[in-house]
Parts: structure tokens; sequence; C-alpha cells
């Protein structure tokens, strides 16, 4: 039987491939030569698949680089940075030169990461791909030292923080900050009947209480600066019960009476943020997340508040399952 022809390897019976191929590690693109090659964005209307519409994000997820970032103590850190940068794409445009975006990182890659700084990184990608709107959002991984209650021991808690910036077509910057703290909830309906059954019979209970999370969504003012490590002692203020890192004996018995002294209901974390939050003028807007994984239920307990801006922030969230801890 004739053996059929191969295009890519040598056949069976030794006859060569039909096409060879090889990689010249040698050969560098001239000018000249980069001048020749083909470009999708120059191709004709008709390469545009699809409706005849423009698409409000285009760009690139989880493009990985260390940032720089100003503690408000003054020290400056390098942090593993997930960025997820588009840009708007009009009706009669094929596509984006995505490569672009990160070109554009990359020209600023050595300066501190600030508000100011999210801004001139959207007005120069903005120009380079020639877009109307873009949005920046950077997710790390911030550390913060933390002291545990009694023995004086210290450890590293990680915080997942977000700086997100939106320019809009009409000239308008808006930063927001997105903040995850992690915390325990002791449940007040819990330790009440615990106490009933210690009062009326003697018994011995152990009120439910497990590790919680409120994910903070805030615009800043224009003009004001907001540290991290603000945002963070907001949360502590209102909730008190942040886990601990290091902790001995004498610690372990502090959190449990601090749990007792702040019993909390999900709806108690999320009025209790909000007051907290709403006395900061440096804050234009927010959207607090509470999840409390019930140790006693076999789901969660949830709830949602924003501060109620006309046309600002509404209580839409509903991606719960993102607030496991």
């Amino acid at each position: 039987m004739k053996k059929k022809q191969m295009y890519l390897h040598r056949s069976a019976d030794g006859a060569e491939p039909k096409l060879k191929r090889g990689y010249d590690a040698k050969f560098r693109a001239s000018a000249g030569y980069r001048a020749t090659l083909p470009d999708m964005m120059e191709a004709s209307h008709d390469a545009i698949h699809g409706a005849n519409v423009p698409i409000q994000q285009v760009g690139i997820h989880n493009f990985k680089l260390p940032l720089k970032y100003r503690t408000k103590a003054g020290k400056v850190l390098t942090l593993e940075t997930s960025v997820t940068g588009t840009v708007s794409l009009e009706a009669e445009l094929k596509g984006i030169n995505m490569s672009r975006i990160m070109r554009t990182f990359y020209d600023h890659k050595d300066e501190v990461t600030t508000g100011e700084w999210m801004g001139k990184v959207l007005k120069n990608y903005l120009r380079k791909i020639e877009s109307k709107d873009a949005r920046l959002k950077i997710a790390f991984s911030y550390p913060m030292v933390r002291e545990s209650l009694r023995s004086g021991l210290e450890g590293f808690q990680f915080y997942q923080t977000a700086f997100e910036g939106v320019m809009t077509r009409d000239g308008r910057y808006r930063r927001f900050i997105h903040f995850d703290f992690v915390y325990s909830s002791a449940c007040p309906c819990s330790a009440e009947l615990n106490e009933h059954a210690r009062d009326q019979r003697g018994a011995y209970g152990v009120p439910h209480s497990q590790r919680s999370k409120a994910r903070i969504t805030l615009e800043e003012a224009e003009g004001r600066k907001l540290w991290i490590e603000d945002v963070h002692q907001h949360c502590l203020n209102a909730l008190q019960t942040e886990t601990q890192v290091m902790v001995k004996r004498e610690d372990e018995q502090a959190f449990a009476e601090l749990n007792g002294a702040y019993l909390k209901f999900v709806e108690d974390a999320a009025r209790l943020l909000y007051k907290e939050f709403d006395a900061d003028k440096r804050i234009k807007d927010f959207r607090i997340a509470c999840s409390h994984l019930e140790s006693l239920h076999s789901h969660d307990a949830v709830s949602v508040i924003c501060k109620g801006v006309p046309g600002g922030f509404t209580a839409d969230f509903m991606d719960f399952g993102s607030l496991l801890c």
C-alpha cells in the first residue's frame, strides 16, 4: 500500500515532508522588515465579525509584574501585582493592540504606585491605543505587621487589596480602593441560648462563631488621599475581632473574651462598618459586602450596604462566593 504524503513529518517509508520546519535563532527583524509585517488593525471593515457595535471594555487580565507601593509610614514595598487594563472600542475598529497596554506599564514600572500614577498610565495608553474610555485595576496582597492581643508576639497579616482607576470620555478620572478584611463573628443568639442553658440547667455549651469577611469598595473624594492602613483601621474600629496571626494561650483566651465583648450578626457588621466609613470625609462613596461563613448552618449569612449617594454605588453585589476565607 502506497504511503500517504506527510506535510510536516518524515513518512514511515523515509520520504521527506512536503514542508520544511525550522527556527532561525540568528534572524533579526530590521525596521524595513517590520514595516512589511501585516497589521490586522489595517484590515478592511468586512474583517470585523458579528454585530457592528462598539465594545465597552476590551483588554488584558492578570498581567503580572512587581510594582512599588508606599506605606503610610513612608516605606516602599515591592509587591507582585495582577493588572487588569481595558479600553473601549469603537464599532468601526477590528480590535486593539493589547501589547501596548503592557508596554505602557513597563514604561512606569520603577515609579511608586499612587492614584496619580494610575491616572498617568491611563492617559498614556488611551493615547497610544486611541480609545475614549479606559479602566485599570491592580490587585495585590498587602502585608502589615500585627501584634498579638496579650503576649506581644508579632506576625504578618496579608490583605487582599486593589486600586482601580477609571478615565471617561468626558475627561473625568475616578479612583477606587477595594479591601478585604477577615474577622471573627460570634452569634448573639447562640450566646444568649448558651447562657440560658447554663442558668436553667447547668449545661455547658459553646456559642457558635466563624471566620467572616467584609469587602470594602470605596471611591476617594477628589483631591483627598486615603491610605490602605486607614481603610484597615476603619474596619478594625468597627468590628474589633480581626483574626489573629501569632497566638499563645493568653492570646487565645483574650480572643475568646474579645468575641464575647463584640457579638455581632451579619446585619450588625454592615451597620458598624457603615458608621465608621460614613464619618470619613475623604471617602466620597462606598459599598460594603459581608459574609459570615456559618459554623451552625450549611450556608452563609450575607449582607450588603452602600452609602446611598445619588448616582453612586448600589447594593447589587451578588458575588458572595468570592468572600470565602
